[in-house]
C-alpha cells in the first residue's frame, strides 16, 4: 500500500474510535472511489447496513453529470431510503476522507433532503 492510503486508514481508524452508530442513531459512511462514490447506513450495534446507496444505481447512471452531481444524487437517494426507514438522525463517518468535494456534496444533499446530523 502507497503512504496515502495508510494515512487514511490511521485517520479512518482514529475517527471509528469515537464515532458508532446506534440502533435509533445509525452512522452515514461514505467510500470515494476514483470514478464512483457509495454511501451506506450502518447499525453497528447488530453489525448490518439499514440501506446503501452508490452511484452506479440505473436512475443515477442514466444522468450524464460530473462526479460531484453525482454525488449530490446519492446523497438525496440515501437520504430518501433513510426516512422510507424512519431514519431521521445520523452520525456521519467521513472515513478518512476530507470534508470537501464530493464527501461534502453527499452530506449537504443528504441533510437537504431531511437527515440531521
Amino acid at each position: 500500500m502507497n503512504a496515502k492510503v495508510i494515512s487514511r486508514q490511521k485517520i479512518r481508524y482514529r475517527i471509528r474510535k469515537k464515532i458508532a452508530g446506534t440502533g435509533s442513531k445509525p452512522r452515514l459512511s461514505v467510500f470515494r472511489s476514483n470514478t464512483e462514490i457509495y454511501a451506506q447506513i450502518i447499525d453497528d450495534e447488530s453489525g448490518k447496513t439499514l440501506a446503501s446507496a452508490s452511484s452506479k444505481e440505473k436512475d443515477i447512471v442514466a444522468q450524464k453529470v460530473n462526479k460531484t452531481e453525482k454525488s449530490k444524487l446519492v446523497g438525496a437517494s440515501i437520504a430518501r431510503k433513510a426516512s422510507e426507514l424512519g431514519l431521521l438522525d445520523v452520525v456521519f463517518d467521513r472515513s478518512g476522507y476530507l470534508y470537501h468535494g464530493r464527501v461534502k456534496a453527499v452530506a449537504e444533499a443528504a441533510r437537504e433532503a431531511g437527515l440531521k446530523f
